[in-house]
């Protein structure tokens, strides 16, 4: 099975998945642009601060790399852009814990300050939730494509299931050989 087989292409949660991917990409490209912008060296920790945060060239540079990635998870949409949003966002919580650890050391080559390290975890948030949205809860619907992909047996009517159970063909009931003989099924 294919990712892009799991869920259809006309599917509303593929829209959350792209708007989410896109919304956060640009923010991450305002970011980066306005780094850019004040012309800053790129290992910098002077603290120069844009947006309220602390910032250097290295990190306006990630903040582009990330932002175009999350704008091409917009593009491409469906469970890339979801699955892209949930990776990315786990990586900005990380990211978050690390630096947590690294201020006012040496090795906070990034240049980041609390305030940085907050939009990380909040923005790390938003994206994996963006991600998540309607593909990890304890109550989805049934006719969710997710739900029905882990749940084959209990699918909505009218839905085909999705998974393994729903590539093999049916089995026809076997008939014994004693009704067989007078041209009945059983039943």
């Amino acid at each position: 099975m294919k990712l892009r087989d799991e869920l259809p292409v006309d599917h509303h949660l593929a829209t959350v998945y792209r708007y989410g991917a896109g919304f956060c990409g640009l923010v991450l490209l305002v970011f980066a642009a306005l780094g850019f912008a004040d012309a800053l060296s790129p290992f910098n920790t002077s603290g120069d601060t844009i947006a309220g945060m602390t910032t250097n060239v290295a990190l306006s540079v990630i903040s582009t790399v990330v932002g175009l990635a999350l704008l091409g998870g917009a593009v491409i949409g469906g469970n890339f852009a979801s699955t892209l949003n949930m990776t990315v966002g786990a990586l900005f919580v990380l990211s978050g814990f690390v630096h947590i650890f690294l201020l006012d050391r040496p090795a906070n080559i990034l240049d980041f300050g609390m305030t940085n390290v907050i939009f990380s975890f909040v923005m790390g948030l938003v994206i994996a939730t963006f991600g998540m949205y309607g593909r990890v809860s304890s109550r989805l619907a049934p006719d969710n494509p997710y739900y029905r992909r882990r749940h084959p047996e209990r699918a909505a009517p009218g839905t085909r299931a999705l998974g393994p159970a729903a590539d093999r063909p049916q089995e026809l009931p076997v008939a014994n050989a004693g009704s067989a003989a007078r041209g009945r099924l059983p039943g």
